[in-house]
């Protein structure tokens, strides 16, 4: 049998096959295709050539949500709230978005107050009714509503995350009345405290939902075409995967869907290589993705926004940044020099895929410094041509006067570096840790070319380059687990509760995520479960989120463990009394993992040794081998500076640095001559 797993990119979509018989894996790619992904993902699943029939496992990482956000194409969204507040979406926070500009803008709501509508009902804090349902003015409410047949519906009440029915009635109503209307709640979509945070989450899962679930049903249906008769998972921000029907029910958690799987992969990889602490920086066509993993955990936060909107949806704590391949570069009023965000992405794409681009990009500087070879197909068919790389880097060099083109192209590579050095500090020095004390992941297709200068300019000694690192998320979306988060909002202050308490609230929210777990087909012995809370000294308004592991089983141990992330976050910690507002288990569903072989390839340098090119480095050619990965013999060593070549990817290194062939393929580059 084999598995499968697919991760639709902004310029390429990516696919990984294992066949568990013969313990190899196959890769391939495919231009993307933005006006329907599913083109790309049919496409790429043509390249390997598979009977499909034969696929026991199938995968999906998915860019339609985050893309639909960001570019503003989701649903029209209609809400009803309680009476009364109409307007939490317009007012949001009240802060301003930049600090000094009186006259600066929010973003504004995806569901204007013209399309909110009250409901005469209110919920209290602690899940008492105040005033009922009134499901008479709630049916005459929906009659005046001037929807469209694609529009979409979210039920946002005051307190509904303590008692769901009021919100749970109205949804009854509403697809008695409207049939066909993609509806959520608030209590299903984000149970927990914050109106505003609350509501706009859920105002988001219905923006997407429409979107979503026509473009699964198309998957499905070509994936159905091809004999495909077992389920479809799609691979969520939280780093696990997902039904495709709860994907459609709750389409705001795939997100962060694509590079949550580069993610999983890499936890998967450091756990191999005995390698715990790992920055990852995944740099495709369009931006790159970096995350910080200590201890080999997953790195999950509540506390992120798409596009200036809320989304408190469980996720990887990933930092983007709009730095890619396709990065264009561009002066500003001042005559500076900078490079994206606005990318060239998958059409035109940059100046030297020949498709009509005419701007600068990374992948065209780089080009032209001779780190990519003109002779290498992407995806098996786009060539590169470097006299229209050069073309383009000319252009913008004549309004710089006095900087040569190679210059230019090194200057262009260095400023996108930058951006994402910037990303990855923000993520690790920002927050207490020290990157030295990591080893730098680079993966995608762009991130082992850019990956010994990130790790230059952070003082970091070892990265570490996956074996197809242009499809390492689709190979993490392959691997990954089922899993579902729970939350439950309850506040106990600890000098006023017991750990009996404490442990009794775990265990219920445990009990229904197992059982949400077996109603999906998951053996029991094949569930575990993670807790964690949201905690903060009594008189603080936001919380941290502690790891609770079954170590912990007191309050004063519970105490300790928050004092300890206080202080990593903030530099301090005090004696002052604690609370819990917030219980949060993670159940996770395991699932076979594939058996990486040993790489066996013997011989020497020599033999994988393809050509001699001349290379830019630090202001000068240098003469630099050019090596064939697949060919590379186990254990050997090669030293800057390099080039070594692969399928979608490229690993360059410069004088100072070599890589040594690890034991399943990867690469380990490291500091020092061979």
């Amino acid at each position: 049998m084999q598995w499968v797993g697919v991760d639709v990119g902004g310029t390429f979509t990516d696919a990984v096959v294992y066949d568990d018989a013969k313990r190899a894996f196959r890769y391939a790619k495919a231009p993307s295709t933005p006006g329907d992904p599913t083109g790309g993902v049919l496409d790429v699943l043509d390249r390997l050539q598979l009977d499909m029939d034969q696929v026991e496992r199938f995968v999906h990482g998915v860019t339609i949500g985050t893309n639909a956000v960001l570019e503003g194409k989701g649903a029209t969204v209609w809400m009803l709230t309680t009476a009364g507040f109409r307007d939490v979406m317009e007012i949001a926070r009240t802060n301003r978005p930049v600090l000094y500009n009186i006259k600066s803008l929010k973003t504004p709501p995806l569901v204007p107050r013209t399309r909110t509508y009250e409901v005469d009902e209110r919920m209290l804090y602690d899940g008492s009714i105040k005033r009922p349902l009134d499901e008479a003015e709630l049916r005459r409410t929906l009659a005046r509503m001037p929807t469209g047949p694609n529009d979409a519906l979210a039920i946002c009440f005051l307190h509904s995350y303590a008692n769901p029915a009021h919100e749970r009635a109205a949804k009854r109503a509403v697809e008695a009345s409207n049939p066909g209307w993609f509806v959520c709640t608030s209590a299903e979509v984000l149970p927990q405290f914050r109106e505003y945070d609350r509501f706009s989450t859920t105002v988001l899962n219905a923006y997407l939902g429409p979107l979503m679930a026509n473009y699964l049903d198309r998957l499905q249906a070509g994936l159905a075409a091809k004999r495909y008769r077992r389920d479809v998972y799609i691979m969520t921000s939280n780093g696990g995967v997902s039904t495709v029907e709860r994907a459609k029910r709750l389409p705001i958690g795939t997100v962060l869907s694509g590079p949550a799987g580069g993610v999983a992969a890499s936890i998967h990889l450091g756990r191999l290589l005995g390698r715990p602490n790992l920055i990852t920086c995944d740099m495709g066509g369009t931006s790159t993705d970096v995350c910080l993993i200590e201890g080999l955990r997953v790195p999950v936060t509540n506390e992120q926004s798409i596009a200036g909107y809320s989304n408190r949806t469980p996720q990887i704590e990933i930092n983007a940044v709009g730095a890619g391949g396709g990065s264009i570069a561009w002066l500003d009023a001042g005559g500076i020099l900078n490079v994206g965000p606005q990318s060239a992405g998958a059409a035109p794409g940059p100046a030297c895929y020949g498709r009509g681009g005419t701007e600068p990009t990374v992948t065209d500087a780089n080009l032209v410094l001779g780190r990519l070879d003109p002779g290498n197909r992407l995806a098996g068919r786009i060539a590169l041509d470097p006299e229209l790389a050069m073309a383009a880097i000319r252009r913008l060099g004549e309004r710089l006067l006095g900087l040569g083109d190679h210059a230019l192209a090194e200057g262009i590579v260095r400023i996108a570096v930058a951006r994402m050095v910037s990303a990855i500090k923000q993520i690790s020095i920002s927050n207490g840790f020290d990157p030295r004390d990591f080893t730098l992941l680079a993966y995608g297709g762009a991130g082992p070319m850019h990956a010994v200068a990130i790790a230059e300019e952070l003082e970091m000694r070892s990265i570490l380059v996956p074996l197809g690192p242009g499809n390492f998320a689709a190979f993490g979306s392959l691997i990954s687990d089922l899993r579902r988060d729970y939350a439950q909002t309850r506040t106990l202050q600890l000098r006023e509760t017991t750990w009996a308490e404490v442990e009794a609230t775990f265990a219920r929210i445990e009990a229904e995520a197992r059982e949400s777990l077996r109603g999906e087909g998951v053996p029991a012995e094949r569930i575990v479960t993670r807790r964690s809370a949201g905690m903060r000294y009594l008189g603080q308004s936001w919380e941290l989120s502690v790891e609770v592991p079954p170590a912990i089983a007191s309050l004063p141990a519970l105490e300790a463990a928050f004092g300890e992330v206080h202080d990593r976050r903030f530099g301090h910690k005090s004696g002052g009394n604690m609370e819990v507002v917030s219980f949060r288990v993670a159940a996770i569903g395991e699932v076979a993992k594939p058996s990486l072989p040993d790489w066996t390839v013997g011989g020497t340098l020599v033999d994988a040794l393809q050509a001699r090119r001349p290379v830019f480095f630090a202001g000068a050619f240098a003469d630099a081998p050019v090596y064939q990965r697949d060919r590379l013999p186990k254990a050997a060593r090669i030293g800057g500076p390099a080039v070594i070549e692969e399928s979608g990817s490229t690993t360059v290194l410069p004088v100072g640095w070599h890589a040594s062939v690890l034991q399943y393929g990867d690469l380990l580059v490291e500091r020092g001559e061979t």
